[in-house]
């Protein structure tokens, strides 16, 4: 069996599937691959899911590092640009000593960052969020583009199997983030392989300090070895130094590359044989168990603030108002847990149906999903982003409790209300509530609503249909704690 052709295809597959979680706008994907996106390693200890996170370290400490070549999809999408790397110039690469200082600097300000309650900064280099934010923004575009294209086809075919979408784009700062990432991790991959595997990513670093206690691995037999060098000029996380036929481990990415590469059947993936079992492990096992320590610390992060971002608004002159207590989606429990374990990924803003999920600007939630209602408002039977979120952010929840569940309470403005300042009749935040909690009432002959707040559930129906501009006369400020009705 070739390995290298077998891990090829399984990451080819994983790939594709977690790239549909962030383009499939019908739903369908979730469904059926949502699970790749509980199974990425920070989510899952993030969500505290302890079987998943179990899973991940028997795997590492059966197979190595295997969870980078075929789970992770930045890992994979860093083999496509090394893969054009090598086409441009063939063995290209080299051994050269580990970056320790970097990648364990970057792990201790990662989770220094999520401890401090700014999780949002620490996921712009998080492997899992930093391919999401590309497919989603990136990526994402392009497909709407290319269904309303089928669609404009279908329609002149008299076929429905296509409908147009809005070709939604994000925002500046998160396609300058998305880009940014992409060039980086691009341009180090094809000149470099895995440097940001081995150098900068928190969980490639975790997962390395396992490894180093892998039943099986790579290993250079060095009596058939002639000292071609091939496999080390073939190695993406240039790990193998050919002078004295030692892998590191702990950048080994179990690619098999090696394997593949050598002309003499040097090297094998073997069990590891009782002397190598214990060499320098006490110095990596009490490495682990402090980082693993620091790391566990980030279920414990502080709460911070959120400032609304109107900018996104599509209804031309429709603005968001200046909430008090930002809202976040019925599941999350609190605005301090939703930001303690969301990883910014954009898989719930891709996947809510109404738009009214976005990327926050705001400096202490950066890219952080908010709720915003310019652009609709949240239907109470939709539990959309509660089924795909991997972090645990926003925790599964039934559509009954969903509509249950008090995330903010409708606010009435009467210096923007057409019937109270201009004595037009309108009824449109009455009709449209889904709840009944607002109702019209005769006050100095004119028609106004009145707010029952044990009613409300915050889903903004009010807001988003309110027909006073720029700003809503009804808007909803979000509760910190949610409420069950």
């Amino acid at each position: 069996m070739n390995l290298r052709k077998l891990r090829t295809a399984v990451a080819a597959v994983v790939l594709v599937a977690i790239t549909l979680l962030f383009l499939d706008f019908t739903g369908t994907a979730h469904r059926f691959l949502g699970w790749l996106a509980k199974i990425q390693l920070l989510p899952a200890i993030l969500a505290m899911n302890v079987g998943v996170v179990a899973l991940l370290v028997v795997l590492t400490l059966l197979f190595g590092r295997l969870y980078c070549s075929v789970i992770c999809p930045l890992g994979i999408l860093q083999d496509l640009f090394g893969r054009m790397g090598r086409k441009a110039k063939k063995n290209r690469y080299g051994f050269s000593k580990a970056k320790n200082l970097l990648r364990y600097g970057f792990l201790a300000l990662f989770v220094v960052l999520m401890v401090a309650g700014v999780g949002q900064v620490a996921a712009l280099i998080a492997p899992y969020s930093a391919f999401g934010r590309i497919a989603s923004t990136l990526l994402a575009p392009v497909w709407q583009l290319l269904n309303n294209g089928l669609a404009w086809v279908a329609t002149r075919v008299d076929s429905y199997a296509f409908y147009s979408v809005e070709v939604w784009w994000k925002g500046a700062v998160l396609t300058v983030v998305a880009v940014v990432t992409l060039l980086v991790v691009g341009v180090l991959a094809w000149r470099n392989g895995r440097t940001w595997c081995n150098t900068v990513c928190p969980v490639g670093t975790v997962l390395g300090l396992l490894s180093r206690f892998s039943w099986l691995r790579p290993v250079i037999d060095t009596e058939k070895c002639n000292g071609c060098g091939l496999c080390a000029r073939n190695c993406k996380a240039a790990c193998i130094n050919q002078k004295t036929h030692k892998i590191d481990l702990s950048r080994c990415v179990v690619c098999f590359d090696c394997i593949d590469k050598c002309t003499r059947g040097a090297i094998s993936y073997t069990p590891r044989k009782k002397a190598a079992m214990n060499e320098k492990s006490d110095a990596s096992r009490r490495q682990f168990l402090t980082l693993s320590a620091l790391l566990a610390g980030t279920a414990v992060a502080e709460a911070k603030r959120q400032k609304v971002d109107g900018g996104l608004a599509v209804i031309v002159d429709k603005e968001a108002p200046a909430r008090k207590t930002p809202l976040v989606p019925a599941g999350a429990g609190s605005f301090k847990r939703f930001t303690q374990h969301c990883t910014a990924c954009q898989l719930c803003v891709s996947a809510c149906p109404n738009e009214v999920l976005r990327p926050s600007m705001g400096v202490m939630t950066l890219l952080q999903p908010e709720m915003g209602y310019e652009k609709g408002y949240c239907r109470p039977e939709c539990t959309k982003c509660a089924e795909v979120c991997p972090t645990g952010a926003i925790r599964p929840i039934t559509r009954e409790e969903k509509s249950s569940e008090q995330i903010g309470r409708a606010v009435w403005v009467k210096e923007n209300c057409l019937p109270a300042s201009e004595g037009v009749k309108c009824d449109n935040c009455a009709r449209h509530c889904p709840t009944g909690a607002i109702r019209m009432v005769e006050k100095e002959g004119k028609r106004i609503p009145a707010i029952d707040t044990e009613k409300c559930i915050g889903c903004g129906a009010c807001e988003h249909l309110c027909p006073a501009r720029p700003f809503s006369a009804i808007y909803v400020e979000g509760n910190q704690q949610h409420r069950t009705l």
